[in-house]
C-alpha cells in the first residue's frame, strides 16, 4: 500500500506479486482467445503472479477510472493507463471494482489515444453491455480525456518520478482470496452486469 487517504488509493503492484486473474475453463489465457469468443466462454479465476516491471495503480473516490503508471526496465517512465472501470467498493474482504473494456493510454509528451475499442464493442455485441451503459462509459472516457487536455489530477503530481521502499516484500493473497463481495443492494441492483476481469 502506498497510500490510503480519503482522497485517494495508491497501490504498488511489485514484479511477482501474487494475484488472480481470469482464465478460460480449461485454463488457458483469456487473451490467446479469439475476439469473437472471448467474452462468451465460460471463465474460472487462477492464482498466477504479476509479469513485467510492475503497475502503480492511483483511484480516487466515486472516479469511473484509475490511473496505472508502467515503467520500463531501469526506471524509465513508459505511460500512463486510465482504465475506465466502476468506482471502488470498501467491503470487509478489500476493494473491488469492475473493468468496463475500454481504455486510454496517455504518453510523457501528453497525447493520447484510445485503448481496446475493439474490445469494448465485443462487449456489447456479447451482451455485457447494454447501450446505456455503454453510452455511459464513453462518456466516463470523455471526462477523463478532458482531464488529461487540462493536465489534472494525478498526471500534474509527478507521480512518474515515485519509487517504491526497496524494503517492501511483496504481500501474500489472504487464505479466502477467492470469497465473494456482498455488495450494497442498491449498487448491487444498479449494475448488474456480471464482473469481466480483462487480462492486459
Amino acid at each position: 500500500m502506498v497510500r490510503d487517504a480519503p482522497d485517494l488509493l495508491a497501490v504498488w503492484v511489485a514484479p511477482g506479486t501474487e494475484c488472480v486473474r481470469p482464465a478460460l475453463a480449461d485454463g488457458s489465457p483469456v487473451h490467446q482467445e479469439p475476439l469473437a469468443t472471448r467474452y462468451t466462454k465460460p471463465r474460472i479465476t487462477v492464482r498466477d503472479r504479476w509479469s513485467g516491471t510492475g503497475v502503480l495503480k492511483l483511484a480516487r473516490p466515486g472516479e469511473p477510472w484509475s490511473v496505472w503508471l508502467f515503467w520500463d526496465r531501469g526506471w524509465r517512465f513508459k505511460n500512463w493507463y486510465v482504465n475506465l472501470e466502476e468506482p471502488l467498493h470498501r467491503w470487509s474482504g478489500g476493494v473491488d471494482s469492475e473493468d468496463h473494456f475500454l481504455d486510454i493510454a496517455v504518453y510523457p509528451d501528453r497525447s493520447w489515444e484510445w485503448r481496446d475499442e475493439d474490445e469494448f464493442a465485443q462487449a456489447q455485441l456479447a451482451g455485457l453491455l447494454d447501450a446505456g451503459q455503454a453510452e455511459r462509459i464513453r462518456a466516463a472516457g470523455q471526462a477523463a480525456t478532458r482531464v488529461i487536455g487540462t493536465w489534472g489530477r494525478p498526471f500534474s503530481e509527478n507521480w512518474e518520478s515515485w519509487r517504491p521502499d526497496p524494503r517492501w516484500r511483496n504481500p501474500a493473497l489472504p487464505h479466502d482470496w477467492d470469497r465473494t463481495a456482498v455488495l450494497p443492494a442498491p449498487l448491487r441492483d444498479a449494475h448488474p452486469v456480471p464482473q469481466q476481469p480483462r487480462a492486459s
